[in-house]
């Protein structure tokens, strides 16, 4: 009996072996089919669908993520797999996109840990746990605070979520549930408030595409936001959740189950990945502050330096540091390891979100958003182009997991594409803003869809798949919005 447990145990390895052998050959063999010069056309789309695929069954992202990115390379030239390997890695890992997105996160990472090592979030979460009474008001907060902050989607992720962990587990509210209302109010959120980086990159693309007059890209921006469709979607559907009106559909029922059963962190997570143990003693008035000041300063600093998260986590950090010194709650050694500490654990985050500019990298070479917007031109029409735009620039995202990148792509297509059919601009941006928040935020290895689940402690395949079903209806609810203005304002 033992033994022939041990033998199917053994097999499975070679089975995975074999499955993987067979799709890389297959891809190999598709390369040799190419002509050189010719579009790959829907071939393009397979790595991409490969990556979803091995997610579903695998349920490891960033392992599915590499199956792609070989899968594309072969691909493109399965007899120069090690040095495309090596110089997508090199392009991405030089991309000034992706060095600011590693050094955010890790100064993110180490300034949340100093809080919680300083004994300031516990505080900051006491001060809540006696004023919140109930699950709903728990929830709420949750909602309320990822309102607020709203200046990037990154600091909403991780701090939002860090904040709030304690209070959640508290009222028996899934760690999953946690992520999906910050996640919800990070993107989402980000891109109906003018004052936040995903407003300052997008105007100034804007005026790059020649979308507006140089100087004038935020105004169209403002102009665009309440067509921002899936935005005031997901914060709809987000108040429906929290309230009660929307119930718990598929895994996030069963999530929630658990953590009435009383887990509400789930199985695969060891612990929060920050240290809490052996907090200093202050008082809950010099805690709150503690932690309120930081934040103020890294709202503040992200502001002065016209929206920059990065030069605002580094004022943060060097004044945290300083507080906490002058204050005597950790030495000059611990805040430093405190930091380092915080970075290591973003490392996986990390990796998951450079791996996905990776797939952009792949994707960009074999011409796969070319190929679906080019495929899809001839049923535009004025009255279906936000619907259009919406839906195909959100499946690229999904499949790309870059809500930035990829517009830098899109943008010199679809915005002359519109003026072309003398559609309103500002309802072609909400459009293409709509489906950056969407594709982001349905992704299970976008830059959000990571940070939530670090943040929240949950797993990103365990978040990914409990937020999907709430992604869904609010996509489906902005693309019947976006149908309805367009046939209203052609």
């Amino acid at each position: 009996m033992n033994t022939t447990v041990l033998t199917a145990s053994q097999q499975t390895p070679w089975r995975s072996v074999f499955f993987y052998l067979a799709i890389a050959l297959g891809f190999g063999y598709l390369s040799t089919q190419q002509i050189d010069g010719d579009s790959y056309g829907a071939l393009s789309l397979l790595p991409s669908l490969l990556i979803v695929a091995a997610a579903v069954v695998t349920k490891k992202p960033l392992e599915s993520i590499f199956a792609g990115i070989l899968a594309g390379l072969l691909l493109l030239d399965p007899g120069n797999l090690i040095n495309g390997l090596a110089d997508i890695s090199t392009s991405v890992m030089m991309n000034e996109t992706i060095a600011w997105i590693i050094l955010v996160c890790g100064m993110m990472g180490g300034l949340i840990n100093m809080l919680e090592r300083g004994g300031s979030v516990l505080c900051f979460s006491e001060m809540l746990i006696n004023r919140l009474k109930t699950k709903r008001q728990t929830l709420l907060c949750t909602a309320a605070l990822g309102v607020l902050v709203f200046i990037d989607d990154y600091l909403n992720s991780l701090a939002v979520s860090a904040s709030m962990k304690n209070l959640t587990d508290r009222y028996k509210i899934s760690r999953e549930k946690l992520a999906f209302v910050v996640d919800s109010t990070a993107a989402p959120v980000c891109i109906l408030v003018p004052i936040s980086t995903w407003a300052v990159y997008f105007a100034a693309l804007l005026e790059e595409n020649n979308a507006v007059a140089e100087g004038s890209g935020m105004s169209l921006y403002i102009e665009s936001i309440p067509y921002m469709a899936y935005g005031w979607a997901a914060l709809l559907i987000v108040a429906l959740v929290v309230f009660g009106l929307l119930p718990d559909l598929g895994p996030m029922k069963a999530a929630e189950k658990r953590a009435q059963a009383g887990q509400p962190i789930p199985d695969g997570v060891s612990g929060d990945g920050f240290d809490t143990s052996k907090l200093p003693r202050t008082s809950a008035a010099r805690g709150l502050t503690n932690f309120l000041l930081p934040m103020a300063v890294l709202v503040g600093a992200s502001v002065y330096y016209e929206i920059d998260l990065l030069k605002g986590a580094l004022v943060a950090s060097l004044f945290t540091m300083v507080l906490y010194y002058w204050q005597r709650l950790m030495d000059f050694g611990q805040l430093v390891d405190s930091m380092l500490d915080g970075f290591k654990v973003m490392l996986h985050p990390i990796a998951v979100v450079a791996a996905g500019f990776m797939v952009k990298e792949v994707n960009d070479q074999l011409g796969m958003t070319p190929y679906i917007i080019d495929t899809v031109s001839p049923y535009l029409s004025r009255e279906l182009l936000p619907a259009i735009v919406f839906t195909v620039m959100a499946a690229v995202v999904f499949a790309t997991g870059s809500s930035w990148g990829v517009f830098v792509v899109s943008l010199p297509i679809v915005i002359p594409m519109a003026q072309s059919l003398d559609m309103s601009m500002p309802l072609t941006v909400g459009a293409l803003l709509s489906a950056s928040a969407f594709g982001s935020h349905a992704c299970f290895f976008s830059d959000s869809t990571v940070l939530s689940s670090q943040g929240s402690g949950c797993t990103i395949a365990g978040h990914a798949v409990t937020q999907l079903p709430y992604a869904l209806i609010g996509g489906s609810l902005a693309m019947i919005s976006l149908l309805i203005l367009g046939y209203a304002m052609a």
